[in-house]
């Protein structure tokens, strides 16, 4: 295939995964021997635009991108897009994953940032649901990321939780970190904690169980789940902080409004996402149990 001028100083990988439809494709092709003008080339190699590349093994490729999951576009223009991510997805590659991401899925539509995970200026847990934000170009990611370090994203999302709160509403203050003692997660007990601040509020409850809206002040990695957990509070099915439900098969945490002032525009921006069916269907099949 030849490299257009356009493609000028894009790394290889990343031409690859335009052109193969995944960045796991685009990595295996690379791995196979891909070739650029005749010479095997890392994968960080910049392009000059007019080469040839080649690849050993594009057929095999060129079928895994059938493999991704079709990922809803709620909103999209030149310079950003809002995705609802379904469960299961990670957003991007990482340490022990490599592969069907989010940035493979989405692959020729992201842009700016870290080449390895182009666009992304927030993530969603893996089993976390729902609404987010990514870039297309480089001003639109260096303005996105300003506005989330200035905490301009409206985040709000629905929690299943176990337990009833004492009050209808509520503000969770407590700083955040990795745990002392388990690096893998993220808790009160931390040598290294950041400021981090939940708010809920009820919008169903149940007999043992409540259904939350929760905003954040501040996107702390597993933020809501580790704060609703210290609250005894803990988020159904999370089997990091509370505990795993085979009915369920993931955390109940959907990620359903995103409202941001357009980082070129100035625009406001209004998604919203419904629960999606296995989140619905859990209520609706455990309503009297709950």
């Amino acid at each position: 295939m030849n490299v257009p001028s356009t493609a000028a100083g894009t790394r290889l990988d990343k031409f690859l995964a335009e052109a193969l439809g995944s960045r796991a494709a685009a990595e295996r092709a690379i791995g196979a021997g891909a070739l650029v003008d005749g010479v095997a080339r890392p994968k960080s190699h910049r392009l000059e635009g007019g080469e040839e590349v080649t690849l050993a093994a594009e057929p095999e490729v060129v079928v895994t991108r059938h493999t991704l999951p079709q990922v809803p576009l709620v909103y999209e223009d030149e310079h950003i897009l809002v995705v609802d991510k379904p469960a299961g997805l990670v957003v991007h590659p990482g340490a022990g994953h490599s592969g069907d991401t989010l940035v493979d899925a989405l692959a020729g539509k992201l842009g700016g940032g870290d080449p390895d995970r182009p666009g992304i200026v927030h993530r969603l847990d893996r089993d976390t649901s729902g609404l987010l934000a990514a870039t297309r170009t480089g001003e639109a990611y260096e303005r996105m990321s300003r506005l989330v370090r200035e905490r301009a994203l409206e985040r709000t999302y629905l929690a299943l939780v176990e337990g009833r709160p004492r009050s209808r509403r509520g503000r969770i203050d407590a700083p955040i970190g990795r745990d002392r003692h388990d690096p893998t997660r993220i808790s009160l007990d931390s040598d290294s904690v950041r400021d981090a601040v939940t708010h809920f509020e009820v919008e169903e409850l149940f007999d043992r169980h409540a259904l939350l809206r929760v905003t954040l002040e501040t996107g702390r990695m597993h933020q809501i789940r580790v704060h609703l957990q210290a609250i005894d509070l803990p988020v159904v099915g999370d089997r990091v902080y509370g505990r795993a439900d085979a009915s369920l098969g993931r955390q109940f945490l959907h990620a359903a409004e995103l409202v941001f002032p357009h980082p070129i525009t100035g625009a406001r921006v209004e998604t919203v996402s419904p629960l999606p069916n296995d989140l619905r269907s859990y209520l609706v099949v455990n309503q009297h149990t709950l």
